[in-house]
């Protein structure tokens, strides 16, 4: 339950929306909203805040070109604190430009959100324990990175000083880049933000002095900016990402637990009984008799998950930061993974991998190790 809400730049009063299921028992949960007046087609962030003492503490939940006035918002993924603070603001309109109005890039806001695999008897010893992660607001590549974005970086790359293990590789310039090392996105990540005039988010050493750009160095926790320039996703990140805003599910879509062809590109198998797939083994779209049988990114975009972000389920995997290492069953804050180790983690499935390519599901690599399965998509901090 909401108790209160701040004003800044647009008229807002509280509101309360209920659900209910009816049945033999009554389940009711309460959800807060703010109904903003304004300026239509004016751009206004959404807030919240669960303490007005602190002049930092406000977290972006949306960004919204306003489509009406009055206008209701309603807060969805509330994690349920006993007070909660909303704020609408009036974007100026020299402000900078936002990062959600660049293209293929989508908002993930931030909250809470249950990671791990909640399935009984599924998934690997290393998908659990469940536990509670808040995760703070960023924005996510709606799509794994093509070949051709990845050609773009790399070409500028190359001229400002980079040098990668590999020159990238894709079945075709829409299809998503692979045979690249953890070591290659990472570079290719300060590379982008470079090239856009962003400050970057690796540099060799705690100092933070050297930025990244050459050979393969196994960079800690403390070697990153974490609030500037492309990076890579935190699995924490990937994984809020992957779920789209809804919980208990084993997949990225919400509407069923169920996985076919017609949502993802991965190898269909009745060993599964959650794979109803009426085609088994490889895509047949995509099975061309020529490796690698990836499909081209925002193919499945029809089936993108509640935060539009495609092919989260199969197709390549994705590198993310972190370092291999087990799940603590405590709640956590914008989690980084272990401090060292000699695996990173990388996520999501590809078009060799069974049904078993769900939200939860994590796979180590050697960070060295290049392959046809294996790409990533980025992210970038708000605020930019």
């Amino acid at each position: 339950m909401i108790l209160s809400t701040f004003l800044s730049g647009a008229s807002a009063c509280m509101i309360q929306t209920l659900q209910a299921q009816t049945g033999p028992t009554l389940a009711a949960r309460m959800y807060a909203g703010i109904t903003v007046t304004g300026t239509v087609s004016a751009t206004y962030t959404i807030e919240a805040t669960t303490n007005l003492g602190l002049t930092n503490g406000w977290v972006a939940l949306t960004n919204v070109v306003l489509p009406a006035s009055p206008w209701i918002y309603i807060d969805y993924a509330s994690p349920g604190t006993p007070r909660r603070f909303y704020r609408a603001t009036a974007m100026p309109t020299n402000a900078p430009p936002d990062p959600n109005s660049l293209p293929g890039l989508a908002l993930i806001p931030a909250g809470n959100f249950t990671m791990g695999n909640t399935f009984s008897g599924e998934g690997d010893g290393d998908e659990r324990p469940t536990h509670t992660v808040y995760v703070s607001a960023f924005y996510m590549d709606k799509y794994e990175v093509s070949k051709t974005l990845w050609d773009e970086v790399y070409q500028w790359a190359i001229n400002h000083g980079y040098a990668f293990d590999s020159t990238g590789f894709g079945k075709a310039a829409n299809h998503p880049v692979q045979t690249v090392n953890w070591y290659d996105c990472v570079k290719w990540c300060n590379a982008r933000s470079e090239k856009e005039g962003r400050t970057p988010a690796y540099y060799t050493s705690a100092a933070q002095t050297t930025v990244y750009r050459t050979g393969q160095a196994d960079l800690q926790n403390d070697s990153a900016k974490w609030n500037t320039g492309y990076r890579l996703p935190t699995e924490a990140e990937w994984e809020k990402a992957a779920r789209g805003g809804a919980s208990g599910h084993r997949f990225p879509w919400a509407d069923t637990d169920y996985i076919t062809h017609s949502r993802a590109n991965y190898y269909s198998q009745a060993v599964y009984a959650y794979d109803t797939s009426p085609t088994r083994g490889y895509h047949p779209t995509f099975n061309d008799g020529v490796f690698p049988y990836t499909s081209p990114v925002g193919y499945f975009a029809g089936n993108a998950n509640g935060y539009g972000l495609s092919d989260m389920a199969g197709n390549v995997w994705e590198w993310c930061w972190d370092w291999y290492g087990g799940y603590s069953s405590g709640p956590q804050s914008d989690p980084r993974g272990p401090t060292s180790g000699s695996y990173r983690l990388a996520r999501g499935g590809s078009w060799t991998a069974g049904a078993d390519c769900w939200s939860a599901a994590r796979e180590t690599v050697d960070p060295a190790n290049r392959s046809t399965i294996r790409g990533f998509r980025s992210i970038l901090p708000p605020g930019q």
